[in-house]
């Protein structure tokens, strides 16, 4: 069975910066995307960033150009955030995405930006 335990939220300062990670263990077997989402107060979760196990990686055109989602061979999934805006602020989930088993998610990491 898959865990995902993530890390790295927290407060931060507008124009800050933080790393959220999402290690993974179990069977990796079918597996075929990583992502992370997010969740702010009384609005729907929606998708942050994705990377395939190809490697192709697809961001929200609110955070294309200061988020970056990367992964490394110990099936960690990071998101580093740059610049990060008030509006930024909500609970982030990762969720690994299996050809057979479906939806992984992780518990999620709270991130609130604020002077």
């Amino acid at each position: 069975q898959v865990q995902l335990v993530e890390s790295g939220g927290g407060l931060v300062q507008p124009g800050g910066s933080l790393r959220l990670s999402c290690a993974a263990s179990g069977s990796m077997f079918g597996l075929y995307a990583m992502n992370w989402y997010r969740q702010a107060p009384g609005k729907q979760r929606e998708l942050v960033a994705r990377t395939s196990t190809r490697a192709n990686t697809n961001y929200s055109d609110s955070v294309k150009g200061r988020f970056t989602i990367s992964r490394d061979n110990t099936n960690t999934v990071s998101l580093q955030m740059n610049n990060l805006k008030p509006e930024d602020t909500a609970v982030y989930y990762c969720k690994l995405d299996f050809l057979a088993a479906g939806p992984v998610w992780g518990q999620g990491t709270q991130v609130t930006v604020s002077s």
